[in-house]
């Protein structure tokens, strides 16, 4: 089975909008009134100029009403969430074919959620978002959980059923301890809190830190910034990323806004280790330097 994408411009993509005001707008709302799906959208839609946001938006729709003419079937009742996830997953990861990229992992369309709707394939956090939108408008509650190194799902009424996106299958507690060993080589030790759920601004910011990191090992330093600049946006007081922000404005010659974000850096992480050095080299005036380490 395949359901259609749409294929025609919607009205709203005529009129321009600046992907990073929008998705500003979108995230300074409270957390219960995030558009996870559009948000992540208008993260692609800076680095894919003229992207349809409207279009990817209505594929989501298109592949919730396939689902919900597949859960029409299933009578409320004590097991129901259960059966609808489990149809869902069929639809989703069986007939539909999304599933996780092996090929290429680490390439950063696999962090769009626009080319993982177009592919269907995409890395754990990006299947989870699929996932969740579409049970969202198909009536199936899930919630996300942070898990270290591979993001999961979960029932929301039932926090003990787990799900792998990147898999397509579903997790016991001990399945997770050994995906826990797998993917984080047993630097972590499993705890219960590591399933707990996440909310719309928690992912965002971690799909931005998974480009941020891709694009940094690159070397690609206009586009670790842009995601840098996203990722403050969620998290304004974020001291590693504010200090990771700063140095490289300083070493790309932004001198003043590297102040800026060192200066905050500094107000928001008093004990910070390299505090000295920090203020030590704000002190140096405008001068540009990179000797924080």
């Amino acid at each position: 089975m395949s359901e259609p994408l749409p294929a025609e411009a919607s009205p709203r993509a005529e009129r321009p909008i600046c992907p990073r005001a929008r998705f500003a707008e979108i995230v300074s709302r409270p957390e219960a009134e995030i558009d996870l799906a559009e948000a992540a959208l208008w993260l692609s839609a800076e680095e894919r100029p003229g992207l349809d946001v409207d279009r990817w938006l209505a594929a989501l729709d298109g592949l919730a009403a396939a689902a919900r003419r597949r859960l029409a079937g299933i009578a409320d009742g004590p097991g129901a969430d259960l059966a609808r996830l489990e149809r869902l997953c069929d639809l989703l990861f069986v007939e539909l074919g999304f599933g996780g990229d092996r090929e290429d992992y680490y390439d950063p369309a696999n962090s769009f959620l626009d080319r993982v709707l177009e592919r269907r394939r995409g890395i754990p956090i990006t299947l989870a978002v699929v996932l969740l939108e579409i049970g969202r408008r198909a009536g199936v509650p899930l919630v996300g959980v942070g898990f270290p190194c591979h993001f999961l799902v979960r029932c929301a009424r039932h926090p003990q059923v787990l799900l792998d996106p990147f898999e397509g299958t579903l997790l016991t507690a001990d399945d997770c301890r050994r995906l826990l060993a797998r993917v984080c080589g047993g630097h972590i030790p499993f705890h219960p809190r590591l399933l707990a759920p996440v909310g719309p601004r928690a992912i965002l910011h971690r799909m931005l830190n998974n480009l941020r990191a891709l694009y940094l090992a690159r070397g690609d330093e206009a586009r670790t910034l842009a995601a840098l600049d996203r990722m403050l946006l969620l998290a304004p007081d974020d001291a590693v990323h504010l200090r990771e922000r700063g140095l490289l404005r300083l070493g790309r010659g932004e001198v003043a806004a590297a102040v800026d974000d060192l200066a905050r850096y500094v107000a928001v992480e008093p004990e910070a280790p390299d505090r000295a050095a920090v203020q030590e080299l704000l002190a140096r005036g405008p001068a540009p330097a990179t000797t924080v380490h």
